[in-house]
């Protein structure tokens, strides 16, 4: 089932590495009632276009969080963000979705195609998440190098 505007977020547990969440911690949409929360998936730790987009966060942080909470999404290991966040200085956190309970809840383990072969893998997708925690916003198929500017409008 394809999640929509409007549709209550589905609830989540994962352990949450980097920013104020330190070596790990676990964390659930409950925690994030009455703030709005941005969830973006993204298919793998250290490959170029997630690199190039988590920098783009990186360096928009400032005005990312004042306005909402924000977490990068994907089926990597704790071990793996932890050397993600450490590499590329990232000041948000990352949640580890190894048993692919979340890119399942929000629809994003999707089919993909690479040079003819296909395989099950993660959609790049972001979910902004509003304070009655329902979706408010959904930015589907993103491009890394137009995350950023698509995600502050999201945000405004």
């Amino acid at each position: 089932m394809e999640l929509k505007i409007g549709d209550q977020a589905p609830n989540f547990k994962a352990v949450a590495v980097g920013g104020i969440y330190g070596g790990g911690q676990e964390v659930k949409l409950l925690d994030f009632k009455g703030a709005t929360l941005v969830l973006y998936f993204y298919p793998k730790d250290e490959t170029p276009g997630c690199t190039k987009q988590a920098c783009d966060l990186r360096d928009a942080w400032g005005e990312i969080q004042s306005k909402a909470e924000l977490f990068g999404v994907s089926v990597d290991g704790v071990e793996s963000h932890r050397k993600f966040i450490t590499n590329n200085g990232l000041p948000f956190p990352l949640l580890s979705d190894a048993d692919k309970s979340l890119v399942n809840a929000y629809g994003v383990w999707v089919e993909k195609s690479m040079y003819g072969k296909k395989y099950m893998g993660t959609e790049r997708t972001t979910f902004v998440i509003g304070p009655d925690q329902k979706i408010a916003k959904i930015l589907k198929k993103v491009k890394p190098a137009e995350h950023v500017t698509l995600l502050l409008k999201a945000l405004s």
